[in-house]
C-alpha cells in the first residue's frame, strides 16, 4: 500500500504467518492424517504442525526475497513451486484443524488450531493440479505487476514508481490523464487470471468449511464475519462526516485551479487530478489547496538534502527513533541484507516491505527510496513492522503475528504521527517550531494523506468480498469497481471504462493478494494508540503536536503489546496501550478537530454544495 504517506507502488507487508506465503522447492509429502481425536492428541496435532511450518516459513521467505529482487521467469518458476509446496501443506494442516472443532482444549491450543484453519490467505484446493494451477497463477500476477511500465509516445517508458512521480508533480490535465491510462494497460491480462484464481481460492475455502474466501478472511479478527463487517461500518460512520468536510473542500480548490471542464464543483472527483495513481491519497496535492497563511516555513525533502540525507542516513534515522523508546538497535545483518535503492540493472518488486527471514533476528526491508518527505515517513512506517516482528519472536511459532493485521500496520504509522515539527528540531533538521498559527496548514496535509485515504483502504476488500462470495460476477468486476469508488470516495474515473479495463488489476494489493481491511483499520488504530501513548508520556498540548520521540515509559508499554504477538485476542492487546478493548475512531476526530471546523467554515463562506 502506499499509504497515504507512501508511495503508490511502495507498500507491502511479508509479514503473514507462514501460513500466507508464497514462495520455492520440491512437491511435499502429505501431512499424516490427525489421529484420534480427542484433546492430547489436537496437542501434538499442533506442537508437530509448528515445527513443520516454522521450517517451511524460512524456506519460503528466502525463495520470495530472491524473486522480489531478482524478477525472472527462473526466480518466478522457484517462487510459483514454493508456493504451491507452502500453500499445500497449510490447506493440509488447516484441514486437519477443522478435524478438532467442538473438542474442550486447552485455550492456547484451541487458539493455535483456529489460526490454522482460518489464516490462509488463498486456500489452494485439495486435488495436487489445483494447487500447482493457483501457485502459478498468483506468480503469474504478481510478476505482471512487478515488470509493468508504460511508454510514452515520446518513446520514454516509465515504472510504476515513475509515473506515480509524474502525477506527483505535473498539474497538466492531459499528461496527468495519459499517465493515468497508461499505468491500468498493464492490468488488462490479469483479469482472466485473477477471474481462475478466485473460483479455485473459493473451492479451497469451502474444502475447509467456510462458504467462501470472503467468509475466511473475515473470520480472522476474534468475531464472527458479519460482525466484524458491522464493526467496520460502525468505525467507518464516525469518520465520514469529517471526510465528508475534506472531499468538499478539496473538490471546490480543484474546480477553482483547473475549471468546471476538468474538476466539476458537484459530483465525484476525477481520480487523475489527486496527486497520487490510485487517488488513495491526496498528500501531493497540498500545495495546490492549502490556506494562503499556512505555509510552515520548511520542506522536509529539502531539509533532508540540505543536511546531507541519503538513503541510508534517513533509515538511520528512522532506527534512532525506536532506540530512542528503549528498543534495541537493528542487527547487522538488516543492513548488509535490505534493498534500499532500485537497481540499475534488473527487475525488482519497488513496493516497500517489511521481512522477517529467519522469525528471529534475520529482519529487512525492501524498497526503493527516494529522498523525500514521503519516504522518509515510509521508512519510519517499515521500521514499524520491522520491530514488531523482533518484538514477538519468542513466541511460539503461530502467535509470531500481529494481535490482528491492522495492528501491525497501525504501529509504524504510530510513530509516524510523532514527526513532528517538534521532532524535526529534536534530530536537528529543523531550528524553530512553528507556532500554533501553522497548525491548519500541518493538519490539512495530515488528512490529505490520512483522512482521504480512509474510504480507499475500506472499498478495496469490499470489493474482493463480493467478488469471493458471487455478489459481484466478473462481467461487472470494472463496473463494480467504480461504483464503490464512488459510494466511498466520491471519486470517478477521468475517461469512460469497461470491461475490457481490470483496473483493480492496477492496484498492487489485488494481484499480489494482500489483505487490505488491515490498513483502513490501522488509520483508525494508530490515532488510537498516538492519543494513548502521549497519555502515558505525560504530555498535556493538542494531540496532533505529540512526539513521543525519547520516551522510554512509551516506548516499554508499546513494547508490552509488541511482545504478545497473536497470543491473545486483540482487544486484549489494545487494552494494554489504550485502557480499553474496542476500537474507538474519537481519537481520529480529536486529533483532527481544530481542521475540520475550518474546513466546514471555508465551505460556508464559498456557498458550497457538498456530497457526492
Amino acid at each position: 500500500m502506499k499509504l497515504p504517506f507512501k508511495q503508490p507502488s511502495q507498500i507491502a507487508l511479508v509479514v503473514s504467518v507462514a501460513l500466507g506465503l508464497s514462495a520455492c522447492g520440491q512437491q511435499i509429502k502429505p501431512v499424516a492424517t490427525a489421529p484420534a481425536v480427542d484433546a492430547k492428541a489436537a496437542a501434538e496435532f499442533v506442537n508437530d504442525a509448528e515445527v513443520k511450518l516454522e521450517a517451511l516459513s524460512i524456506e519460503a521467505s528466502r525463495a520470495e526475497w530472491i524473486y522480489s529482487n531478482f524478477i525472472t521467469e527462473d526466480t518466478a518458476a522457484l517462487s510459483a513451486a514454493m508456493g504451491e509446496k507452502t500453500t499445500s501443506m497449510s490447506v493440509q494442516l488447516a484441514t486437519q484443524a477443522a478435524t478438532f472443532a467442538g473438542l474442550k482444549l486447552d485455550p492456547v491450543v484451541a487458539r493455535k488450531l483456529n489460526s490454522l484453519r482460518s489464516s490462509l490467505i488463498l486456500p489452494a484446493p485439495l486435488d495436487p493440479a489445483k494447487n500447482a494451477e493457483l501457485a502459478k497463477i498468483s506468480s503469474e500476477l504478481n510478476g505482471l505487476y512487478g515488470k509493468g511500465k508504460y511508454c510514452f509516445a515520446s518513446g520514454e517508458c516509465m515504472t510504476q514508481t515513475e509515473l506515480s512521480a509524474l502525477m506527483a508533480e505535473s498539474k497538466d490535465p492531459q499528461l496527468l490523464l495519459e499517465a493515468w491510462q497508461g499505468w491500468r494497460q498493464i492490468a488488462k491480462p490479469m483479469r482472466s487470471l485473477f477471474q481462475r484464481e478466485v473460483e479455485l481460492a473459493n473451492e479451497g475455502a469451502r474444502d475447509l468449511g467456510f462458504a467462501d474466501l470472503s467468509e475466511l478472511w473475515r473470520s480472522q479478527y476474534d468475531m464472527k464475519p458479519q460482525e466484524f463487517s458491522n464493526e467496520l461500518d460502525r468505525l467507518w460512520g464516525e469518520i465520514k462526516p469529517l471526510y465528508d468536510s475534506l472531499h468538499c473542500y478539496v473538490r471546490g480548490e480543484l474546480n477553482e485551479q483547473y475549471g468546471d471542464e476538468v474538476a466539476p464543483k458537484t459530483g465525484p472527483i476525477p481520480a487523475h487530478l489527486l496527486g497520487n495513481m490510485w487517488a488513495q491519497h491526496w498528500g501531493t496535492i497540498y500545495n495546490s489547496v492549502a490556506p494562503k497563511d499556512a505555509d510552515p516555513g520548511f520542506d522536509v525533502t529539502e531539509l533532508l538534502a540540505k543536511n546531507g540525507y541519503d538513503e541510508v542516513k534517513m533509515v538511520k534515522q528512522a532506527e534512532s527513533f525506536f532506540t530512542s523508546l528503549g528498543f534495541d538497535a537493528l542487527p547487522e545483518t538488516f543492513w548488509s541484507r535490505s534493498l534500499f535503492v532500485q537497481p540499475k540493472d534488473r527487475d525488482v518488486v519497488c513496493h516497500a516491505s517489511a521481512w522477517d527471514l529467519d522469525n528471529q533476528d534475520d529482519i529487512r526491508i525492501k524498497m526503493c527510496i527516494q529522498k523525500t518527505a514521503e519516504d522518509f515517513t515510509v521508512i519510519h512506517h517499515e521500521l514499524g513492522h520491522n520491530f514488531y516482528q523482533r518484538a514477538y519472536k519468542n513466541q511460539p511459532y503461530i502467535f509470531k503475528g500481529s494481535a490482528n493485521d491492522g495492528f501491525h500496520e497501525a504501529i509504524g504509522d504510530t510513530i509516524a504521527l510523532s514527526i513532528t515539527p517538534k521532532y524535526l528540531q529534536q534530530i536537528g533538521l529543523l531550528e524553530t517550531v512553528p507556532d500554533a498559527s501553522k497548525d491548519i496548514g500541518l493538519l490539512l496535509q495530515q488528512a490529505l494523506n490520512k483522512i482521504a485515504f480512509m474510504p480507499f483502504g475500506l472499498m478495496i476488500d469490499q470489493w474482493r468480498w463480493q467478488v469471493f462470495n458471487g455478489q459481484i460476477k466478473p462481467e461487472d468486476y470494472n463496473k463494480a469497481w467504480w461504483d464503490l469508488r464512488e459510494k466511498y470516495q466520491g471519486v470517478k474515473a477521468p475517461i469512460e471504462r469497461t470491461e475490457a479495463d481490470f483496473d483493480p488489476g492496477a492496484k498492487y494489493h489485488v494481484p499480489g493478494n494482500v489483505p487490505y481491511t488491515r490498513y483502513f483499520l490501522a488509520h483508525v488504530l494508530q490515532f488510537q494508540f498516538h492519543k494513548a501513548l502521549c497519555d502515558i508520556a505525560g504530555d498535556t498540548g493538542p494531540v496532533h503536536r505529540c512526539s513521543i520521540y525519547g520516551n522510554k515509559e512509551a516506548g516499554a508499554k508499546l513494547n508490552q503489546m509488541l511482545e504478545m504477538g497473536a497470543s491473545k485476542p486483540w482487544p486484549e492487546a489494545l487494552e494494554v496501550v489504550t485502557g480499553t478493548q474496542q476500537m474507538d475512531a474519537k481519537a481520529v476526530l480529536d486529533y483532527f478537530a481544530p481542521l475540520q471546523t475550518w474546513l466546514n467554515e471555508q465551505n460556508t463562506q464559498a456557498q458550497r454544495q457538498c456530497g457526492w
